[in-house]
């Protein structure tokens, strides 16, 4: 970008305020233009201030930040990278906040000494989030002056597990930055007796996969669930790499977990899952490669391409962040190019094509 990104800090505490400010104005690329105390103070600056990213805290007086956010997105669309806590709580809302338009978040740090990694990542996330496509979203049912969550698409029940046979189409979902927005997407619209083990690869830290696993489960029809070491695949069942561990297929039909080096930066890496798949599954494997910042996906991608496997990339025009779909599209690896609302239409359309 030409211009120097616009940023409103908010935050209910000072030094927090203060400290994001002074870290993320020492990057040349990056002017904080203000400052609010919380959601409320927040919504009646923005007008006035036109920022390019709100940095918002999850936890805070007055009108905390799920709701300031979806007032934020029915008001004035602005992309939006929440600082959550690293508790069992602040990572539900935080998931809530992903699936209603926020685009990332930051985990706060447990003491005030890491603060300095946390802005150096909330920089670079700051950065993609200028970057981001963000609309106008609706606003949600609420009961009891609570924001609703998602519900099952009409006319769905969840099928119950099946057994996972040699043979069977196994699907790969990698996704990043606006994924759990997207695998909401994609999981709502696969039906519960969809024949094929299905497993997801969202970068994500420890202590928040779990929560956007459950969220995803009250959503599908299909059964969703973090991966645990050995997990067994099954027709019906959709596994979620647990932040920080790489997931791998294995001969046994069940997934190992590992704290391999990391790939790209991240872990889970997309690649590692993919590759893994195609070396299980050969031509039985379809990877799907949604939203997301940087190319993992491109080189696992590939692998699977060359073992006979089949690829379904998310197209331009929907994406988040259009950096993981681009790169399995420019390395020629993608059999299918299309938004994510034709995603789960086209999973469905090559497991048939392939039975």
């Amino acid at each position: 970008m030409s211009e120097s990104i616009r940023v409103l800090v908010v935050d209910d505490s000072p030094f927090i305020r203060y400290t994001i400010a002074k870290h993320l104005e020492a990057d040349p690329e990056i002017t904080v233009v203000g400052s609010a105390q919380d959601g409320l103070d927040a919504l009646g600056k923005i007008p006035a201030l036109n920022p390019d990213v709100v940095t918002l805290d999850v936890e805070m007086p007055q009108m905390d930040g799920l709701t300031a956010l979806q007032r934020i997105m029915t008001e004035h669309p602005t992309p939006v990278v929440m600082l959550s806590s690293l508790t069992q709580r602040g990572a539900r809302t935080t998931i809530q906040a992903l699936m209603r338009g926020a685009v990332d978040f930051v985990a706060k740090p447990a003491a005030s000494t890491d603060i300095r990694t946390v802005v150096t990542e909330l920089s670079a996330k700051v950065k993609a989030a200028a970057r981001s496509r963000v609309a106008r979203v609706a606003q949600a049912p609420s009961t009891n002056g609570h924001l609703a969550g998602p519900a099952k698409m009409a006319g769905q029940t969840k099928a119950g597990l099946r057994p996972f046979h040699n043979g069977d189409p196994v699907v790969v979902i990698g996704t990043s930055t606006g994924g759990p927005r997207a695998l909401q997407q994609v999981l709502t619209q696969l039906p519960g007796d969809l024949p094929a083990a299905v497993a997801v690869v969202q970068h994500m830290p420890a202590g928040f996969t779990r929560s956007l696993a459950q969220r995803l489960n009250e959503a599908s029809a299909l059964t969703v669930q973090e991966a645990t070491e050995g997990d067994r695949l099954a027709q019906g069942l959709v596994l979620l790499a647990p932040g920080d561990y790489h997931m791998r297929f294995t001969h046994n039909r069940q997934v190992g977990l590992d704290q391999g080096p990391r790939r790209h930066h991240v872990r889970p890496a997309v690649d590692i899952a993919l590759e893994s798949a195609a070396q299980q599954y050969g031509s039985k494997v379809i990877g799907v490669v949604l939203t997301g910042m940087g190319s993992d996906g491109a080189e696992g991608a590939g692998v699977i391409k060359g073992a006979g496997g089949r690829i379904i990339a998310e197209h331009e025009s929907s994406t988040v962040v259009y950096g993981m779909p681009r790169s399995v599209i420019e390395a020629g690896h993608a059999d299918c190019i299309v938004p994510l609302p034709e995603v789960a239409a086209a999973i469905v359309e090559l497991i048939n094509h392939g039975r």
